[in-house]
Parts: structure tokens; C-alpha cells; sequence
């Protein structure tokens, strides 16, 4: 029997994503950027209802190219608030346009999105070795240092729980549990 991760059940798209992305190594600044932007879109939901629209959310984001939407105004606001394929709050999509711009400053004032989101670990994985998911912090001072430095530079709904999620599902700390099959493939 194969040993998971508890919070991602049996639903096959889940067991999928457990199993081939959440907490893989991610450096793509741009593939960082989309991370960020869906967990932000998760704030208040559960990651199966984001997943299920990511597709969606790819389509209606133009492939979650942050120079594209850097440049978004009110009518692609309009737009995406009609969209039932996605989520549809005007908070967040106005943070979404708002963090590719602040994105696309720091790729070009500040020498890269993937370099300062891996700072916060010094650059390496995290490789941590919790027995069981009651063990597994939902934010830790390194996320509460990410937080913090996002914010600074324009980005929300990038509070301290949001960045540990993304911390974890980009792979900047390995957060699979010590039992799980994927704790040691990804050490």
C-alpha cells in the first residue's frame, strides 16, 4: 500500500497533484508567479476548489504570463468577474493584475521573482521530517518574512499561511509527511 500525504484523500486529481507537483522544486519565475496567484485565489477556500478551476484560470489569466497581465485595466476586470470558470472576486483579481506588475519589477529591477522567493531558505529546499500532518506548521517565520517582503513591494492576499502553502507546493520546503512516499523522493 502506498503511503500519502492524509490531506490529499482519494480524489484522483488530488492523488495526482500529491503525487507529481506539490512540493517539486519550482525556479520558472513564471510558474512561481501562478502558484502564488491561485494560492491567493484560495484564501477562504479549499486548494481542491482552485484546482479544479485551473484550467480556467490558465485560459482566463493568458496563460499566467505576468508581462500580459501587468498591463490588464478594468475591462479585463469586467471580464474576468464574468467568467464562471473561475473565482470570482474583485479583490483578488485586482491583486492578481496588481501583483504581475510589482512580478514584473522585481524581475526587472531586482534581478528575479525566483531568486527572492527562495531567499527566505537561502536558496536550498527545506527539508523538513514531521512524523505526521499534525506536526506540519501553517506558517513559520520564514513565510512570515516572505509575507512581509511581498507585501512591501505590492503584492496581497500574500499573508503568512498563504506564502507557507506556496512554500510547500513549490517545493521550497519539503513538507510531505516522514510516512509518505514522496517525503523521501524529494529529499
Amino acid at each position: 500500500m502506498t503511503h500519502r500525504c492524509a490531506w490529499c484523500g482519494a480524489d484522483p486529481l488530488y492523488v495526482a497533484y500529491h503525487d507529481t507537483e506539490w512540493g517539486v522544486p519550482e525556479r520558472d519565475p513564471r510558474a512561481l508567479w501562478e502558484k502564488l496567484v491561485l494560492d491567493g485565489f484560495q484564501a477562504g477556500l479549499s486548494w481542491i476548489t482552485i484546482l479544479r478551476k485551473r484550467e480556467a484560470f490558465r485560459a482566463a489569466f493568458a496563460g499566467f504570463d505576468p508581462r500580459r497581465v501587468a498591463g490588464w485595466g478594468e475591462d479585463e476586470v469586467a471580464r474576468l468577474l464574468a467568467d464562471p470558470g473561475i473565482v470570482r472576486h474583485r479583490g483578488k483579481i485586482e491583486a492578481a493584475i496588481d501583483g504581475a506588475r510589482a512580478w514584473c519589477r522585481i524581475e526587472d529591477e531586482e534581478g528575479g521573482f525566483t531568486p527572492l522567493v527562495w531567499s527566505f531558505t537561502g536558496g536550498a529546499v527545506r527539508q523538513n521530517a514531521w512524523p505526521s500532518m499534525a506536526e506540519v506548521p501553517t506558517e513559520t517565520e520564514e513565510s512570515r518574512a516572505m509575507s512581509r517582503a511581498l507585501k512591501a513591494r505590492g503584492f496581497r492576499f500574500v499573508g503568512p499561511t498563504i506564502c507557507y502553502a506556496f512554500m510547500q507546493a513549490t517545493g521550497i520546503v519539503n513538507d510531505h509527511v516522514v510516512p509518505c512516499f514522496r517525503h523521501a523522493e524529494l529529499c
